[in-house]
């Protein structure tokens, strides 16, 4: 046992890190979709941004989020019983929430590369401080474990 516990050190390491690049490409993300909202479709300013968000996206919040996915479960693998703690099972909804949140902005995004957005900047504003305050209660869900 002590053999896997030395792994579980590792993988909850690596977890910690891509819930880190997640969370840094879900606040940055609909920032950069305020400024598009406020760009003229078709203009320099727009393309500009189809390409950041674009690679912003596909190169730093994908792949950390299919990082993070792995590493959790693989957590969850070599300790199960974690599954039947209260806090985990409503750190998994937040968690399914934010994924929810991941797939809208994958949407958004491929509005905004068809010139097809139709939300104002005021809008993305708002949705802005949605992944902030999911990390803050997944994150006091899993140190402080209160359930």
């Amino acid at each position: 046992m002590d053999f896997l516990a030395g792994y579980y050190v590792w993988i909850k390491a690596l977890h910690i890190i891509s819930v880190i690049f997640w969370m840094a490409g879900m606040a940055y993300l609909p920032r950069l979709f305020v400024y598009h909202a406020e760009a003229a479709p078709g203009s320099d300013k727009s393309e500009t941004f189809k390409i950041m968000e674009r690679r912003l996206l596909r190169g730093i919040v994908n792949p950390a989020m299919i990082a993070t996915f792995v590493f959790g479960i693989a957590m969850l693998a070599l300790n199960p019983g974690l599954l039947w703690d209260l806090w985990m099972q409503v750190k998994l909804v937040l968690i399914l929430v934010m994924s929810g949140l991941h797939g809208a902005f994958s949407r958004w995004r491929k509005d905004f590369e068809r010139d097809e957005n139709r939300r104002d900047a005021r809008f993305y504003r708002i949705v802005n401080e949605a992944p902030p305050l999911l990390v803050i209660f997944i994150v006091l869900l899993a140190v402080a474990k209160p359930f």
